[in-house]
């Protein structure tokens, strides 16, 4: 069941903590789990990313080499970290702040950022509102434990 996932954007964005407490979720639900991060020198605004492994076996090598989904929330991030997502791998992208699709076949578009303005009034909170989404579509971990994670880590 091997699931490999990488979220994207830029830094202040909050894709690496989306990570971490999509590990930890899945950690607690008994699954194997390891989680990678990369960033610029940038406080804010460099390129960012984040990479877990969900695996009911153990895992021995934690580098994402063809992710199974991808989530994107700017264009350049888009652009630089869709492209050796597997064939039939899911890219998620963040509808307002990803304008242009990269071709690819199977494309979620989402407006997460303004979903986190809409119904939480921060755009602060789009990595909770993208890890609902990735909970929705990827069905890797349940969304109750994904809720409780996300209470736990930032509380």
């Amino acid at each position: 069941m091997r699931k490999q996932l990488r979220l994207s954007g830029s830094g202040g964005q909050g894709v690496i903590t989306a990570a971490i407490i999509l590990a930890e979720a899945a950690v607690s639900e008994g699954k194997q789990a390891v989680q990678s991060q990369s960033y610029g020198p940038e406080a804010r605004g460099g390129a960012s990313k984040s990479e877990v492994i969900i695996d009911d076996a153990q895992i021995f090598h934690p580098h994402v080499k063809n992710p199974d989904f991808v989530l994107a929330m700017t264009q350049k991030a888009a652009d630089k970290y869709f492209s050796d997502l597997n064939s039939d791998g899911v890219l998620i992208l963040d509808d307002d702040l990803v304008p242009n699709s990269p071709d690819f076949k199977n494309i979620i578009r989402v407006p997460i950022t303004k979903l986190a303005v809409e119904k939480v009034g921060k755009s602060l909170f789009a990595n909770i509102v993208a890890l609902g989404v990735i909970v929705k579509v990827t069905k890797l971990v349940d969304f109750e434990t994904i809720k409780k994670a996300a209470i736990r880590f930032l509380s």
